[in-house]
């Protein structure tokens, strides 16, 4: 979540009020820079709740592989 400031000249987030604050999901990188998406309002709960969920399967992706290295150098793979 950030805030952001307009550019209007004149607007209080020019003395450091920021609008928002605003929910963004970073979806990767793009040459290397994150790539940042808006997420509307009546969506951030969604977006976290999966965010999460992807984290937890990430989890279980990284444990079985490092099970299937272990069992590799055991050469116990069938």
């Amino acid at each position: 979540s950030q805030g952001r400031r307009c550019g209007k000249e004149g607007c209080r987030c020019q003395q450091g009020e920021l609008h928002g604050p605003y929910v963004y999901l970073s979806v990767g990188r793009v040459g290397g820079a994150s790539r940042l998406l808006y997420v509307p309002t009546a969506l951030v709960a969604v977006v976290r709740r999966r965010v999460k969920q992807t984290g937890r399967i990430d989890g279980a992706l990284a444990e079985i592989s490092a099970i299937n290295l272990e069992l590799l150098a055991r050469q116990e793979l069938d």
